[in-house]
């Protein structure tokens, strides 16, 4: 799953540097379901005081399960994305994404959901293939 990269985009990347908002901009357009997956569970998160929010649904198609994994895989983009909504992004199987506040990275939540402990738990058979 690549990202469309408009040309002008393209050619101004060439040239030099772009600012953060083309490119999620650009990531917008190219990952509408994983953009979509990390804004309502930001949204999740801004509803409440707690450290993070989660989302545990599984994608419907293969399709939307490479623009998750693309959006989360890549350094650039996840960056990008945790720039642009002022979050931690944390990653667990197919589908697995958590949101944390800044503040919560130092915290026990955020160092049991990135744990081998916590990646070995959040397992299932039915996850395998995914």
């Amino acid at each position: 799953m690549s990202l469309h990269v408009p040309t002008e985009l393209l050619e101004r990347a060439e040239r030099g540097a772009v600012e953060d908002a083309e490119f999620v901009a650009c990531v917008r357009e190219s990952l509408p379901y994983a953009w979509q997956v990390i804004s309502d569970v930001v949204a999740d998160l801004e509803t409440g005081n707690a450290e993070f929010a989660d989302n545990t649904t599984p994608p419907p198609s293969e399709s939307e399960r490479g623009q998750l994994l693309r959006a989360l895989a890549s350094d650039a983009i996840r960056g990008g994305l945790e720039r642009h909504f002022g979050v931690k992004l944390a990653f667990q199987n197919c589908h697995r994404v958590a949101v944390f506040r800044p503040v919560a990275v130092d915290g026990d939540e955020y160092r049991d959901f990135v744990s081998v402990r916590g990646q070995l738990l959040n397992q299932s058979p039915e996850l395998r293939d995914c």
